[in-house]
């Protein structure tokens, strides 16, 4: 009995001893971590890592960047049946417990003391929220301890829903995807309320192993964690007899789905990308940043296919280089049918290697008939090319030549070719081939500088080189209205008379002569300031530039905007001998468009953070109907003064006071009216031509092309919209002999324009005071008599009315000078 009694106060003395010694060493334990752990309540204001998400002004997304997907969802929004799914697999009694599982705990201490190593770890989904936010994924001791302070230090201050809601939006589920949300888009492609019940079991049985159960790399592997999750849900009531057995048959439906682009706008995803890191720094990768553009997804779909377009046009009126190679054809000595058994097998291996470039696939004919031919395409897919779509193919021979016009199919092409096909609108295969010029569409709104659209070449991932911002080009003809702006602002008018005849410029200290020339070799005499605008004659500029002078002109464009390192200081400045990149050109021309005022071109309307906005663009507005308010001291601001109702009481009406950053007018409106109308005979009487079948008055515009036609373009507009079209090549060797401003750019120009001004009213700007019409000679620039066969009306500023009757008109400028020789055209 009392060898008992000691045995029994022995043991509860032992018993005693090690819970004291256990809670000694527990309470050890936490006095020395408690100190260092991080406070709870930083998770109320949590930022999850979220990738910087771009998108047009209607809100279609055009980019993704960074490395961690995710898109965080409020646990309201959470199905039911997913987080049964994450209870089944990770913590069916997280509800119930304080935030540890004392079984679970118990369970890895004795993994710990058998094997040395912690292998289920015994964490619930509070403990995994505290290690995935606040600690590393070292499995140690004291991590774990950690861990279990923290989670019962999160159940103390956030509710179950909270920390479920965490849970969701943090868990890393494999390929980026980090919560739930993100995981649906990428394995299925769906919102996580679109997805049944077994894909919800299939996303909860990630987190114990992403890249093991993932259901792409092992869908295997993946099924049988899937059916066990399936399975305990049913064992534990979250789920019918009827719900298990059809999602335990359901097959494996996981692919991977990449960001679900809206928008193909690379060029344009690029720039916002640079802009925000010089904003914002490396956080624009995983503060979740969602960028609204000022692209209109219409347009930017409009450009996209009118500058594809029009290269595949350039390229097919210069012939048919011929297809990238024949895989039938002899290698080392060897037939390559002879290497590969089966000669479909080589085709469709090669079709799996080859990727597609931009709109181009690639393709290999397998037979070919008299006039059309059969293709293989990837996924064994066939189809017929017919001859509309071959016929083009003359052969190539160089940019100016080309051979005569195939009359068959084999003609052009022969079994074994690998080739390149583009799919057309109305769903036939079309031959084509890589262009081999390059081209740039810049669409900007010209009273604030909004860019609406932007294409910087054909295809962004064969080079990323932006050519509309980075391409420093010639500008050729394209530049000639900023010279005739200069002179109308001189005090030349429309009608002023100037010699269209042959120059030469010596130049005694190179002992060498410029003789400049028109496109076409023909000269005009004398010809009215406006029709050598709108046909472009280039000894009318060069006399117009020397009468009014290089640097006074220089000063005047510096005052517009345009760059000062771009103006050349000698005569061939009126020729278009600047060099800039096509966005700085087309700022340049949005001062022509909206009646004068200098604008500067953006493309971010704001950014927006969660619920926050933290950059909202403040652009310089063209507002013709702004007041000025306040004192000196104060600074004066623009107020826009917009009438809008009648009161209820009053005759007055009322009206809305809006203030604006106003953009500062650079020039005489007068000027400004009178280039745009001139601009307007470019379309209808000159260069532009091509332009009249989009039936407007309210547009106009320029043709350009430089010097052995290595840059074409055309700059055209109305008060809403202005475009500007550049093709060249990045070497910069000629386009060939017959390329212009007006049938290389302006076809895109017009395929876009036709979209961008769709149900668009005819609007031109409204002309300003001192402004009149009179009756001219034609030929004389002066007065018309009446009856005079040869009169018209033409636009004047009032202190630059002709007040004479005259027979006729000596050219404006003389014929004798002295230049640098330069070789423009």
């Amino acid at each position: 009995m009392n060898r008992s009694v000691k045995i029994l106060k022995f043991l509860l003395w032992s018993g005693l001893a090690a819970v004291s010694g256990i809670t000694l060493i527990a309470a050890s334990a936490y006095l020395y971590l408690s100190p260092s752990l991080p406070s709870v309540d930083t998770l109320r204001d949590t930022h999850l890592q979220t990738p910087l998400r771009v998108f047009s002004k209607d809100e279609k997304l055009i980019a993704e960047f960074g490395e961690m997907r995710r898109t965080p969802i409020h646990f309201a929004d959470a199905p039911d049946p997913l987080i049964k799914a994450f209870m089944a697999a990770e913590d069916d009694r997280f509800y119930h417990h304080p935030g540890v599982d004392i079984m679970g705990l118990m369970r890895a201490a004795v993994q710990l003391a058998s094997t040395g190593r912690i292998q289920s770890g015994g964490s619930t989904i509070t403990m995994q929220v505290a290690k995935n936010f606040f600690l590393s994924h070292e499995r140690v001791f004291s991590r774990k301890f950690n861990e279990i302070l923290l989670a019962i230090q999160i159940e103390q201050q956030l509710t179950k829903d909270e920390i479920f809601e965490l849970y969701l939006n943090k868990i890393y589920l494999g390929n980026r995807a980090y919560g739930v949300e993100a995981a649906a888009q990428v394995y299925y492609g769906k919102s996580i309320d679109e997805l049944d019940l077994a894909q919800w079991a299939m996303i909860a049985g990630l987190p114990k192993a992403p890249s093991r159960y993932n259901p792409i790399n092992d869908p295997e592997r993946s099924r049988i964690r899937r059916n066990w999750i399936l399975g305990r849900m049913y064992d534990l009531g979250y789920i019918n007899q009827a719900d298990y057995e059809e999602a335990f048959k359901a097959p494996v439906t996981a692919s991977y789905h990449g960001p679900k682009i809206e928008l193909q706008a690379p060029y344009i995803a690029e720039m916002v990308r640079q802009e925000m890191i010089e904003r914002f720094g490396p956080e624009t990768y995983t503060e979740g940043f969602k960028v609204y553009t000022t692209v209109d997804s219409i347009l930017q779909r409009s450009a996209n296919e009118a500058v594809a377009n029009g290269l595949f046009a350039y390229t097919e009126r210069h012939g048919y280089r011929g297809p990238v190679s024949n895989l039938n054809e002899v290698d080392n000595g060897k037939p390559i049918v002879q290497q590969e058994k089966d000669t479909t097998a080589l085709w469709k291996k090669t079709l799996k290697e080859t990727h597609s470039t931009g709109v181009l696939i690639p393709a290999v004919v397998t037979t070919v008939a008299d006039q059309s031919v059969t293709i293989l395409m990837k996924e064994d897919k066939t189809d017929l090319i017919d001859w509309d779509n071959l016929k083009w193919a003359k052969p190539f021979i160089n940019v100016n030549a080309y051979g005569y016009n195939p009359k068959q199919a084999s003609d052009i092409l022969k079994p074994g070719d690998l080739i390149w096909v583009r799919k057309m609108p109305d769903g036939r295969f079309r031959l084509s081939q890589e262009p081999t010029a390059q081209s740039s569409l810049i669409s900007m709104n010209p009273e604030n500088g909004a860019i609406l659209a932007l294409v910087g070449g054909f295809n962004f991932f064969d080079s990323m080189y932006n050519r509309a911002t980075q391409a420093v080009r010639q500008a050729g003809s394209a530049f000639k209205p900023f010279i005739y702006m200069a002179a109308l602002n001189k005090g030349l008018t429309a009608a002023t008379i100037i010699n269209d005849a042959p120059v030469v410029f010596a130049d005694q200290g190179l002992e060498g002569v410029w003789r400049p020339n028109n496109d076409n070799m023909k000269f005009n005499g004398p010809t009215r300031l406006r029709e050598g605008l709108y046909r472009s004659r280039n000894l009318v500029s060069i006399r117009i530039l020397r009468q009014i002078g290089v640097k006074r002109t220089v000063n005047f464009l510096m005052k517009l905007g345009l760059p000062e390192e771009t103006l050349t200081r000698n005569l061939s400045l009126a020729l278009g001998n600047v060099s800039m990149t096509p966005l700085e050109l087309t700022t340049g021309y949005a001062t022509i468009a909206n009646g004068g005022y200098k604008v500067t071109p953006y493309l971010i309307q704001k950014v927006d953070v969660l619920d926050d906005t933290v950059f909202e663009a403040n652009p310089v507005i063209v507002c013709r109907d702004c007041r000025k308010v306040g004192t000196p001291e104060e600074g004066f601001v623009s107020e826009q003064v917009t009438e809008t109702s009648t009161p209820l009481t009053g005759d007055e009406p009322t009206a809305s006071l809006n203030i604006v950053n106003e953009a500062e007018s650079v020039m005489d409106s007068r000027v400004n009216y009178i280039l745009n109308d001139i601009m307007r005979d470019v379309i209808w009487k000159g260069t532009g031509k091509r332009a009249r079948v989009l039936e407007r008055h309210d547009i106009g515009g320029k043709t350009g092309t430089t010097n052995e036609s290595k840059d074409a373009w055309f700059v055209g507009f109305n008060p809403d919209v202005l475009t500007s079209v550049w093709v060249g090549k990045d070497n910069f060797s000629t386009l060939g002999r017959w390329e212009f401003g007006a049938n290389a750019a302006l076809p895109i120009w017009i395929s876009y324009m036709k979209t961008a001004l769709a149900d668009q009213p005819v609007r031109r700007l409204p002309q300003p005071g001192g402004i009149e019409t009179v009756r001219i000679n034609s030929k004389t620039g002066q007065l018309a008599k009446q009856g005079d066969p040869e009169a018209i009306f033409e636009l004047f500023r009032k202190e630059n009315t002709p007040k004479s009757f005259s027979e006729g008109s000596l050219p404006l400028l003389e014929e004798s000078g002295s230049l640098k020789p330069e070789d423009l055209f």
